[in-house]
């Protein structure tokens, strides 16, 4: 890693000290219970008090803007099924959420904080990740710089959601398997070097990034079932990489060396650490009587054997349920969208909106969050993944090809629910998507800027050129913070924000 130790911390923390601002100030704001906040911040709370989700009452909305957080249904123990909440998601990213109402409240910020904290150390990580593939701190700040701008990355830091907990997870399993990419390949470097050459190759050992990488890609999977997409490829991009590592050191038999020295410890770190990683996410509902489905009785009555046997055949059941309504979920909205529009931002949710009678100066006011990205940033990241598309099939460079495996996790396998299902499906889902869309834009921005040892004209023009799309994106992300963040305006500069009036209204 060449440059400053220093600096390549310092750099990447102050660009996230940046995007804290951003996202922490005024996070309260709205006051109000957003889209599916209404869902998320009552199953979170539910998840701390009682471990496992509960029923709200009636209103309950309107009570938890009055600051009463007694808002559950109150049942017999013969009518405990009454009480518990059927959801369709694993529980971790309501713990996230859970953690911060526990700590600051029951209230916006209370339920909003994990959120902005989580989306403010995946600036940090991806930084640090740009950093470490591109060698160079300053390509690895501007990545950092553009996901502290990119709208939809703001919004749902700011938001009660659980897709940003998917993508800082997807992201951080991501980084860990970059590093161990770089830890095998001096390892092997390091052998090459001492010892005599053989067909397979050694024993890398147990490769402790790489089980990093598993925890998180199980997490990402706890937070949403999506997080298997990005699991499997990961995987498999892994275990090509080492069989890449052991053919550059020159060894006569990279793939069955890759097989039999690198596959088994793959499936413990790629495999069993994610299972266990999961199941452990939903301990709260193991060790509850109020989880839906979850047979308590039946299952204690019977001894311990029978107990765990029951609410494992409980808790696989409660699954096929769950995987029912996700493959059967077609119901109209008014802000669904299909996946093959979400690069083009033309349908974004609109996540609140009222029309306040005073604050903007005029007595026609807006206050919006609209969960859309930065314009520049998406379309440029549009443009930059076409070019990683032509630089792999040219090279084969490993870093071109890392991008559009992760775009491509978060983004493809939506189409096929798409058509097979017709499922309802949001813009925000692309998230995931985000920081791979950035980082094809950080390489291709040290494309046009050229080597170090480009002649000076060039990196130049180069730098003008990255440092000009820059200054857009920062443009078009201030342009269209209001928006983002609930600002009462009026009605006027609102609507001269919604960029394309068909879609964006």
């Amino acid at each position: 890693m060449p440059g400053s130790v220093l600096w390549g911390w310092l750099g990447p923390l102050l660009i996230a000290g940046f995007g804290a601002i951003l996202r922490f100030t005024d996070l309260g704001r709205p006051h109000a219970v957003m889209f599916d906040e209404t869902y998320y911040a009552k199953d979170a709370w539910a998840l701390i008090k009682f471990g496992a989700e509960k029923n709200a009452v009636k209103d309950a909305d309107k009570l938890l803007m009055h600051n009463n957080t007694d808002i559950w249904q109150q049942c017999a123990p013969a009518e405990i099924d009454k009480c518990a909440s059927y959801v369709v998601h694993p529980p971790l990213g309501k713990w996230m959420i859970g953690l911060g109402e526990q700590v600051f409240g029951m209230n916006p910020f209370g339920w909003r904080f994990a959120g902005a904290l989580i989306g403010v150390v995946s600036i940090l990580i991806l930084a640090r990740v740009a950093r470490r593939m591109t060698r160079s701190t300053m390509l690895g700040c501007l990545a950092g710089l553009l996901l502290s701008v990119e709208g939809l990355h703001l919004v749902l830091s700011r938001t009660a959601l659980l897709d940003i907990f998917l993508m800082f997870f997807v992201l951080a399993g991501f980084a860990c398997l970059v590093i161990d990419r770089d830890r095998t390949r001096e390892r092997l470097a390091d052998w090459y070097e001492t010892s005599p050459l053989s067909e397979h190759g050694p024993w890398l050992g147990a490769r402790p990034w790489r089980i990093a990488a598993g925890l998180c890609l199980g997490a990402a999977c706890a937070v949403k079932w999506s997080g298997i997409f990005f699991l499997i490829a990961f995987a498999v991009m892994s275990l090509v990489w080492d069989a890449g590592a052991r053919r550059a050191v020159g060894l006569r038999r990279p793939y069955s060396g890759m097989a039999s020295k690198d596959l088994p410890t793959a499936l413990l770190a790629m495999a069993a650490v994610p299972a266990l990683t999961y199941l452990l996410s939903w301990s709260g509902w193991f060790a509850s009587s109020l989880g839906w489905g979850r047979n308590w009785a039946q299952a204690t009555s019977q001894g311990p054997f029978f107990f765990v046997f029951d609410s494992i055949r409980s808790w696989l059941n409660y699954h096929f349920q769950v995987l029912g309504f996700h493959t059967g979920l077609a119901t109209p909205h008014n802000y669904q969208s299909e996946p093959w529009s979400w690069p083009l931002l033309l349908r974004p949710v609109a996540f609140f909106y009222e029309t306040p009678k005073t604050g903007c100066g005029t007595g026609n006011c807006s206050q919006a969050v609209l969960g859309v990205g930065t314009p520049i940033i998406w379309y440029g990241g549009l443009a930059a993944l076409i070019a990683m598309i032509a630089w792999y099939v040219a090279t084969r460079d490993w870093r071109a090809g890392a991008v559009l495996v992760g775009y491509a996790a978060g983004w493809l396998p939506w189409f096929y629910w798409a058509i097979a299902d017709k499922r309802t499906m949001f813009l925000f889902y692309a998230i995931p998507m985000v920081p791979f869309m950035i980082l094809a834009i950080v390489l291709a921005a040290g494309l046009i800027i050229g080597p170090a040892g480009a002649a000076p004209p060039r990196r130049i023009v180069g730098a003008s050129i990255v440092g000009a799309f820059t200054l857009l994106a920062l443009i078009n992300f201030w342009w269209l913070y209001p928006v983002l963040t609930a600002e009462v305006i009026p009605y006027a500069e609102w609507s001269s924000r919604m960029l394309f009036k068909k879609g964006w209204i």
